[in-house]
């Protein structure tokens, strides 16, 4: 844990000032309706983002905590300082643009990635689409440097940990839907576009016309890569393998998708094992959209991707409890953060967060589990992203209202994770 002195903030260092009721919330008084549930892993902090509970990505950065905001609070960014991750405080918000969500952030060589997105989907025109680029000279105070334009509805994900590319999903204008757009960052006052892919059919404007069964829907949600490989989830078409060996020209080298299909989420390598954890993100409430899975999937021959095994699905009444019971996303492994090719985390909405084991990738298993109490007024949890620090500290979002949390493993869970660290 860094040390050193807190900062000291005053009013004049918020963009959006926060009240004094906020802040006793922020730090447990919450009305809880339904008691937190939890084995292997004990909540020791929590923040409403001062009543903007609408979290989404969490990144943790140094002393700094990056939240992006799902968009029905209008908040768009938040910035929580970290340094003692019992007792967060939020020291700069601003609110997205409208018509705008800002819901995910990025860190890497002193830089905030935020992207900006048409919000809600499909209706309306945002004010702002693309990506921000900010200065991180202090981390606490990002100064916006650049922009890229995409155009069309904007940019949804982005994956970026330092270098000369990001690598983000975005609908450019006569696109139908979300494509796989690189983006060159060498100069960050000035990004552009290098390189694009999308799945056939996608181009109307081009003439193209889609090919797949109406109701599903194709479309790309994120790239992350190993090497040269890029391994990209494209929600009812499954994952699709990219060599992006030339980032102008990323090519596919192999499609995997699965009956039922069911909008591919996260496709996470496990680093020097040859394997993926592949989430189907669940989209419709209360199980309406038929059971969505994590799955284990063999990439040794990248060209020929197989599955080996799914991940234990959390047993218990959460498609009667309201809102989303599925899978979502997992820790993805960023350097610095706590990286694992054994122990993974998963977002599971309103069945929490959950951690398996993977040492058998064959015969997956849970190892701990945390559900949220309820916050007052809320129809159910949903638990959105996760984080988890170089030191086992764990960072969890709730998309509705229930803002960040923060958690620590129990003794046998870390010793599990140390054993397993990379």
């Amino acid at each position: 844990m860094p040390t050193g002195p807190r900062r000291d903030y005053g009013s004049n260092r918020l963009h959006c000032a926060w009240s004094t009721d906020a802040r006793h919330a922020a730090v447990g008084g919450l009305d809880m309706t339904r008691p937190m549930e939890a084995s292997g892993l004990t909540q020791v902090g929590h923040h409403d983002l001062g009543g903007h509970g609408d979290g989404m990505q969490v990144l943790r950065h140094g002393d700094a905590l990056y939240v992006g905001h799902h968009g029905p609070s209008g908040m768009g960014t938040s910035i929580l300082d970290a340094s003692d991750p019992t007792d967060l405080r939020v020291v700069r918000q601003w609110a997205a643009p409208p018509g705008t969500h800002t819901h995910k952030v990025q860190v890497g060589d002193g830089l905030l990635l935020v992207n900006h997105e048409q919000f809600p989907w499909r209706r309306g025109v945002g004010d702002s689409r693309g990506m921000a680029v900010y200065d991180l000279a202090d981390p606490f105070d990002p100064q916006r440097i650049g922009w890229f334009d995409s155009g069309g509805r904007g940019v949804h994900r982005i994956v970026w940990t330092g270098g000369d590319h990001a690598w983000v999903s975005a609908t450019p204008e006569g696109f139908d839907d979300r494509i796989f757009v690189v983006v060159d960052m060498t100069d960050p006052t000035h990004p552009v576009e290098a390189g694009r892919w999308w799945w056939p059919g996608m181009h109307l404007a081009g003439g193209e016309t889609p090919d797949w069964p109406e109701g599903e829907r194709h479309a790309a949600h994120h790239a992350l890569l190993d090497g040269d490989t890029a391994y990209l989830g494209y929600c009812d078409a499954g994952m699709v393998v990219l060599d992006v060996s030339d980032p102008t020209a990323p090519r596919d080298v192999a499609r995997l998708s699965w009956d039922p299909v069911g909008d591919t989420h996260t496709c996470m390598p496990l680093p020097g094992r040859d394997l993926l954890v592949v989430t189907d993100e669940e989209t419709h409430d209360a199980c309406a959209g038929g059971p969505h899975h994590v799955r284990i999937v063999d990439v040794a021959d990248r060209t020929a991707p197989s599955v080996v095994s799914r991940l234990p699905t959390p047993q218990g009444d959460y498609c009667d409890r309201g809102l989303r019971f599925g899978p979502h996303n997992t820790h993805e492994n960023r350097p610095g953060s706590y990286r694992s090719a054994e122990v993974v985390f998963v977002t599971w909405f309103n069945a929490g967060l959950r951690v398996y084991d993977l040492a058998d990738p064959e015969h997956p298993v849970e190892l701990a589990h945390w559900v949220p109490a309820l916050p007052d007024g809320q129809v159910d949890v949903q638990v959105n992203d996760v984080f988890v620090d170089h030191d086992g500290t764990i960072y969890a979002t709730d998309r509705v209202g229930g803002g960040v949390y923060v958690l620590r493993p129990d003794d046998a869970l870390l010793q599990r994770m140390e054993e397993a660290r990379l």
